[in-house]
């Protein structure tokens, strides 16, 4: 009986204890979700094995259905899992990429890589509906130990990834480059089925590395890997199944010099080693950390230029020294000369050392300043030069390989699912401890959990509060606030000459944002430092970074070249931004009237100096005359900028202050215009100078003139349709037009290819290219020779004229494609303005009026600029001046007008005037009696 009733007591507790057990495992219902932030995206949280683990303790493990999931649904299934669409039973959700706002269940725990620590602009909506909807987010980039390193991570399977890909881009890259080596039989990542699978491919394609099959013209082949974390160890691991040596960074020059073609070179780059303070040297650790901004990095100079491929796998901080800038980038993609790279017959040499880059921390605009964008796995490599251009859809082209794909580990999937759950599982139990719905103080954490939690309770935690700081400073940046009227900024595109006055103008008004994007980021750079604004870099025939820039600007000034206004214009359609441009209205301008119109855009034109302030001064003495019952009978103007007499040194009389290839192409252009009540053109190809004619309006000076584009359009916009006479046209020194005729006789002026000056063509010097020219097939011909033949086809005064312009040294070419560009490019190195000296810039009008008494006049509007050395050039202070006070106006509502936009109305060229009067800009007026 007692038997019985002990018995009886134990099932009772049994009972009990079930369920409370039960009861327990009920609260504990974690969710996994399908990742859909990118159609590659095959990872997740937790494997199968990891969710067995889970259920074995009670855990109900609910998984929303994928089949994109690198594991099948019947595997989960297999491992206990619950799979269904709805999984708002359980408390705590787990991902990998960031989740969609309208997918967010309130009140619920979320672990994912959220991507909002830095303030990352395009994740604060998100991050605003997570507050919103009272979210509890632990970011599993945060949970980190004692140490501050991170336990959580794919690290080590992008190495992996990244090292597949790039081996598989650089058989690629040689093949088109013209060597076919072992790497040609290594796949991208993603086409294994796993890492052991490539592996194989690797360990075959180093078999043949290690029988001598690389070809000798390529030279040691080393590849340098930034920092010693999961990520470079991922990659090297999958280096070291290549036949391969390590060697410290102080002997890669000797490996470039004298290393075997049967292995492949290793280094691994720590901070000790290329980082040291800007004054006295050395290196320390601790200091480093805490004043990262007292270093430099050296390594552009000691291991860049023996370093064959670069994984870069460290982590960049704002303010930390960049492993390569652009200007080093531009350096080391020059065409080598290094003794190191040997030549084999009939075998093509490498352009330069450097062959390829796998940026794997992928961080735009961070470490490797030129990588401002990541690649995709669908595009996964680009072709980065020395220019700044970039090529996705060719291995041939100049440059190194660039991959820069930021979620690489999904390339792998599984392994990665693996490696990221077993590693995420002992935080598991600590994590479900988590009630949104309840206050944080009221759980006990981990110190590690506890440390990711970025939000609760519909607030920042106290450790991630900063992140609104860095909101409202990014805010700042792109809104200056006065009282209550928040002003946006303004965007400049291009960092030339003429950006330097546009941004002394604008940067008077301190409450003015300014930003300066460019692709030659150190003058932008320099420019910002100058004016105390801020600096990007941009590609702008890269159409999503313009629309990027674009966006976040009330109004765009573009100084770039006039054929990108388009792009530019579209741009700021798309993007609700004003525009402002100095050139010429563009037809793709033109074409985008209406549409700017209905959104309400103004695209505003013709505001520099020619076009620009000639329009202003040519409107505001025909208003005049006409408001006093005048009639224009005829309009000629004469513009131009100049180098002052005293530097008109050369045969040309002329030197570059703007676009030299503008001022080339100019020549051989077409012009129209009226004539006494007839249309004169002249046709495009080189007529246009043998119309050139002398200019005696400024005695002292020797000027000549011929017209400027199409003149005519002009008497309806000018408003003056009855005058006989309509002229616009170009000022020059005498001896500019013979000189430029020769020229053009000579074929130096061609727009069209010329085969001997392909970029990627033999080397070939201006005598060579001379002798081609005149049809001469032997160029050792006596140079006394040469300069015989070139004074049979075009004169000996011209011929002595061009040979003053080294047309006929030895000097190598800068080959450009068309012998237009390449003597552009030519001439605006040789014929710069130097340091101290100075230009001018000369306007003229000349109006015929007849009065209402049938009195005659002439009436003169001259305008006359010289430069100032220690400020700005007399072109660059004459097209950037009023282009600034333009986009102020436009900024400041005084320009109301919408769609493509000239300044010809009163309220535009009036204030246009007084301003650039109150800056010294001015002109002369005079009056001639003609009866």
């Amino acid at each position: 009986m007692l038997h019985k009733t002990a018995a009886l007591r134990s099932k009772s507790l049994y009972l009990k204890h079930v369920v409370y057990y039960s009861s327990a495992k009920s609260s504990r219902i974690i969710a996994i979700r399908r990742e859909d932030q990118s159609v590659w995206e095959r990872r997740a949280p937790f494997s199968p094995s990891n969710v067995n683990r889970l259920v074995r303790q009670g855990v109900k493990v609910i998984v929303q259905p994928s089949n994109r999931r690198a594991y099948p649904m019947q595997s989960y299934i297999s491992a206990g899992a619950i799979v269904r669409e709805d999984i708002s039973e359980a408390s705590v959700i787990l991902g990998v990429k960031q989740t969609p706002i309208d997918l967010l269940i309130p009140n619920k725990t979320y672990c994912f890589f959220s991507h909002t620590i830095k303030a990352q602009e395009a994740n604060m909506p998100m991050l605003d509906a997570i507050l919103k909807k009272n979210i509890r987010l632990i970011d599993y980039e945060k949970l980190m130990d004692d140490s501050g390193n991170r336990v959580v991570a794919f690290g080590k399977y992008a190495g992996v990834a990244g090292m597949v890909n790039i081996l598989h881009g650089i058989g690629l890259r040689l093949l088109a480059l013209g060597h076919h080596t072992p790497f040609m039989h290594i796949g991208p990542s993603h086409n294994y089925r796993n890492s052991s699978m490539a592996r194989q491919a690797i360990r075959d394609a180093g078999y043949e590395v290690s029988l001598g099959m690389m070809p000798k013209s390529l030279g040691p082949i080393t590849f340098v890997f930034t920092g010693s974390g999961n990520v470079s160890q991922g990659s090297q691991e999958i280096f070291q199944e290549l036949p391969h040596e390590y060697v410290p960074p102080e002997m890669l020059q000797k490996v470039a010099e004298h290393g075997s073609p049967n292995k492949i070179y290793g280094c691994e780059v720590r901070r000790r080693h290329h980082l040291e303070r800007k004054n006295g040297g050395g290196y320390d650790a601790q200091e480093y950390d805490e004043h990262p901004e007292r270093y430099i990095s050296t390594f552009a100079q000691k291991i860049a230029p023996y370093t064959s491929v670069l994984v870069n796998c460290i982590y960049w901080a704002v303010g930390s020294p960049k492993l390569l800038t652009i200007p080093d980038a531009k350096h080391l993609l020059l065409p080598s000369h290094t003794p190191w790279l040997p030549k084999s017959i009939g075998a093509p040499a490498l352009p330069h050392r450097m062959l390829a880059i796998c940026d794997i921390s992928a961080d735009p605009g961070g470490s490797i300043e030129f990588m401002n964008e990541c690649t995709t796995i669908d595009t996964p490599f680009c072709l980065y030069d020395a220019d700044r251009n970039k090529d996705t859809k060719s291995f041939k082209g100049p440059g190194v390989l660039v991959c820069s794909i930021d979620n690489m580990p999904t390339q792998l999937p599984r392994e990665a699912t693996d490696f990221f759950g077993d590693l995420l599982y002992p935080y598991a139990e600590d994590i479900m401890k988590s009630d949104a719905t309840k206050p944080l103080e009221e759980h006990n954490f981990s110190p590690v959990v506890q440390g990711a939690i970025i939000t609760s309770n519909g607030k920042l935690t106290p450790p991630f509060e900063y992140i609104n700081e860095l909101r409202m400073a990014n805010t700042r940046s792109r809104h200056k606030v006065e009282g209550n009227d928040q002003q946006a900024p303004i965007l400049i595109l291009g960092s030339g000459l003429v950006s330097a006055p546009v941004v002394e103008y604008l940067s008077r008004d301190k409450n003015i944002a300014i930003t300066i994007a460019s692709a030659v980021k150190e003058e932008a750079d320099a420019l910002a430092e100058r004016y105390g604004v801020s600096s990007e870099y941009l590609d702008a025939k890269n159409e999503s970074a313009l629309r990027a820039l674009t966006s976040r600007a009330r109004v765009v000034v573009s100084l770039l070249p006039y054929d990108l206004h388009g792009d530019v214009a579209r741009a700021c359609l798309d993007s609700g931004a004003h525009m402002v441009t100095a050139s010429y209205v563009r037809p793709e301008v033109q074409e985008l009237h209406k549409a700017a119109k209905d959104a309400g855009i103004t695209l505003l034109n013709e505001v520099g100096l020619d076009p620009g302030i000639d329009h202003l001064l040519a409107l505001e003495c025909i208003h005049d005359i006409q408001n006093h019952g005048g009639r224009i009978d005829s309009f000629v103007s004469y513009c131009g900028g100049l180098p002052a007499p005293e530097f008109s040194d050369n045969a040309l009389r002329y030197k570059f202050s703007w676009n030299p290839r503008g001022v080339l192409l100019n020549t051989i252009s077409a012009a129209k215009y009226l004539s006494k009540g007839q249309i004169v053109e002249v046709l495009s190809g080189g007529e246009l100078m043998s119309v050139a004619r002398e200019l005696n309006f400024l005695p002292g000076f020797a000027f000549e003139g011929f017209p400027n584009r199409d003149s005519t359009k002009y008497s309806a916009l000018y408003g003056i349709e009855d005058a006989h006479t309509m002229f616009r046209g170009t000022i020059r020194y005498k001896g500019f037009a013979e000189n430029m005729i020769a020229m053009q006789l000579f074929g130096l002026v061609d727009p069209n290819p010329h085969p001997s000056l392909h970029p990627d063509g033999p080397k070939i010097t201006w005598r060579q290219f001379a002798c081609e020219l005149l049809g001469l097939m032997d160029s050792s011909i006596f140079y006394e020779n040469l300069r015989t033949r070139l004074q049979e086809r075009i004169g000996a005064s011209e011929a002595q004229s061009l040979e003053s312009l080294g047309l006929l040294s030895d000097v190598e070419i800068v080959k450009c494609g068309t012998p237009l560009d390449t003597v552009s490019h030519y001439l605006s190195k040789r014929l710069q303005l130097g340091k101290d000296e100075t230009d001018l810039v000369v306007l003229r009008h000349e109006l015929g009026v007849t009065w209402s008494d049938g009195k005659r006049e002439r009436r003169e509007v001259t305008m006359t600029v010289r430069g100032d050395p220690t400020k700005h050039t007399a072109m660059a202070w004459t097209v950037g001046l009023p282009t600034g006070i333009a986009a102020k106006m436009v900024l400041d509502g005084e320009i109301q007008e919408r769609g493509v936009v000239l300044p010809f109305a009163p309220v535009v060229y009036k204030s246009l005037l007084s301003r650039l009067r109150s800056d010294g800009i001015t002109a002369k007026e005079t009056t001639t009696p003609l009866n």
